[in-house]
């Protein structure tokens, strides 16, 4: 593992709409790091992830992230750090009036590519990655929820990014199939990607334990940092 650092938080505010939800957030992620994210419903964590990559606006706090001060930011740097993020959301997200291809491509040319050679070549190499290049001419509605998966997995993936931001990807899910997109998410992740995956799916996190970061009364506690033991059975009374 490369010892640098590609996240950097100090003091941060994070808020839903006009609601401060997490206060004081002090966060470093290391590249390579394979990260959860956990907590009860509406603590905060899908608004950290969507402060990473710029969709919810930082207010308060310094943020680095891959060398992009998200307090400076300007609108037309977004998509640039954008590009070396990987965003996996849970409801997908795929445009449902075209084929797998179709949306990979479109991702592909709003990202300057050009070349069609190159842009076919690309989406062939994700889609076998991931498991997925028989699905190349199917429409959303016709892949099962871990097959859309497997593709948006691919979809985040297409520009190589040194980054993944998970929210929930397993959440509609069962569990052999939550099961098969986690280890594609460690796959990646021995590849050299940094993933941070927030999940309810405390099952996964037993199977692979690693640095957890928990949201609740409004900050966060970091396993890294206090040192603390993540216990599987104190995981699911976060669902009580």
């Amino acid at each position: 593992m490369v010892n640098n650092r590609v996240i950097e938080l100090i003091g941060v505010d994070i808020f839903q709409r006009e609601n401060r939800i997490l206060s004081n957030v002090n966060l470093e992620v290391k590249s390579g790091e394979f990260i959860y994210i956990i907590g009860k419903v509406g603590t905060g964590k899908s608004s950290l992830i969507k402060t990473l990559h710029a969709e919810i606006p930082l207010i308060a706090g310094s943020a680095t992230i891959l060398g992009f001060q998200l307090l400076k930011i300007k609108q037309k740097e977004v998509p640039e750090l954008r590009r070396k993020l990987g965003v996996v959301f849970q409801d997908f997200r795929l445009l449902t009036d075209r084929n797998v291809y179709e949306n990979l491509a479109f991702v592909l040319k709003a990202t300057g590519w050009k070349d069609k050679k190159k842009i076919k070549e690309r989406i062939v190499e994700v889609l076998e990655s991931v498991g997925a290049l028989d699905k190349l001419e199917k429409m959303p509605h016709e892949l099962s929820g871990g097959e859309q998966q497997r593709v948006v997995i691919g979809r985040a993936i297409l520009n190589n990014p040194e980054i993944i931001l998970a929210d929930e990807p397993t959440g509609n899910l069962d569990p052999e199939t939550s099961e098969e997109i986690l280890d594609l998410f460690i796959h990646l992740n021995k590849e050299g990607k940094t993933v941070l995956m927030v999940t309810h799916d405390y099952a996964s996190i037993a199977k692979k334990p690693t640095r957890t970061i928990i949201c609740a009364d409004g900050k966060i506690e970091d396993s890294a940092t206090n040192k603390t033991r993540i216990d599987f059975e104190d995981l699911l009374e976060l669902n009580d």
